[in-house]
């Protein structure tokens, strides 16, 4: 029990964080766990899709180069498990009457994300039970903050596509915009060699990319907050996304 606290912990503090940043109305509380019990969900789809990936051979399990990397990072990792998060937020919106703000798309988008990241702390913390403490450290820092900054941008994106606020040409942003942080995000974790000058420039690369991702999610929470505030809006079905 103690492991899955502390596996669950990093998850649960950033869903009551990005809860209470909705400042005008914010989401029943079983809306919440509902969301987040659905990115737990996720969680098991992207252990499918993963399954299959590594079956076909579309991405190495060990990459040794930075392509390998890449293709583990975005092929093996962030498309499936992107994909998986993105079916799970539309089951989780779909014929909601609670989805009436911009920031909503935020705020459902993180649960969802966090339950994912919840799931995977666990299974990350008990197959490496010898020293579960430090992983649990560094995935909280970085890897369950990660998860929520990938969720900012797709709830941020679809939002704008459901309320209007962004063409439908650009739809496919709702899905590719947290691939390509996910992708990236991974990439750089997966290419770091602990020796060498290449592999000292891309760990810095990497701590660059991450402040980067916490600027960018601040910067979209920000900017759905005034939205919100400056034009407030009523959901009218035949103009928004045809998700119900």
């Amino acid at each position: 029990m103690t492991i899955i606290f502390f596996a669950v912990l990093p998850a649960f503090l950033l869903v009551i964080y990005i809860w209470l940043r909705d400042k005008y109305q914010r989401e029943p509380v079983s809306q919440i766990l509902r969301a987040f019990v659905y990115g737990i969900a996720s969680a098991c789809i992207a252990i499918v899709l993963e399954m299959i990936i590594g079956w076909l051979g579309l991405a190495p399990d060990e990459p040794t180069t930075l392509i390998g990397a890449a293709l583990k990072g975005f092929v093996g990792a962030a498309m499936p498990e992107e994909g998986a998060k993105l079916l799970m937020l539309w089951l989780v919106l779909r014929n909601n009457k609670y989805f009436d703000e911009r920031f909503d798309g935020i705020v459902y988008a993180c649960c969802v994300g966090l339950g994912f990241a919840a799931a995977e702390n666990i299974i990350y913390l008990f197959s490496n039970l010898e020293d579960w403490q430090s992983v649990a450290a560094a995935r909280a820092i970085s890897a369950v903050p990660g998860h929520f900054i990938f969720a900012i941008a797709m709830g941020y994106f679809y939002s704008m596509l459901y309320f209007g606020d962004m063409s439908w040409t650009k739809r496919n942003l709702v899905f590719w915009a947290p691939v390509a942080l996910h992708g990236t995000y991974d990439t750089l974790l997966f290419a770091i060699n602990p020796a060498g000058v290449f592999g000292g420039l891309l760990y810095l690369a990497f701590l660059a990319f991450c402040i980067w991702l916490y600027t960018y999610g601040e910067r979209r929470i920000k900017e759905q907050l005034k939205r919100d505030k400056e034009n407030p809006i009523s959901v009218d079905t035949e103009d928004s996304i045809s998700c119900q």
